[in-house]
């Protein structure tokens, strides 16, 4: 399956919006004091709520690294093959 220009576009767009989002999000969360026992950034141990939101980044980086991985190989095999 060779996918168009289009789609693969599409895909390289949401690994990189992926990639300028959820590092920012992992900074308010890691900042937000429900992250922490104490209620002091980075004293204590992490609670529930920082754990809970470190997974959801980690997999939604892996989900966009990968639809973006996608979309350059779309690209690339798009500009190979001749359209008829």
């Amino acid at each position: 399956m060779v996918l168009s220009r289009g789609w693969s576009l599409f895909l390289v767009g949401v690994g990189v919006w992926t990639w300028v989002i959820w590092p920012r999000f992992a900074v308010a969360i890691w900042q937000d004091p429900r992250s922490w026992v104490s209620g002091t950034v980075a004293d204590g141990s992490p609670t529930g709520f920082l754990w809970v939101h470190a997974l959801l980044i980690a997999a939604s980086l892996a989900i966009g690294t990968t639809a973006g991985v996608l979309g350059v190989r779309g690209w690339l095999a798009a500009r190979r093959k001749p359209t008829s």
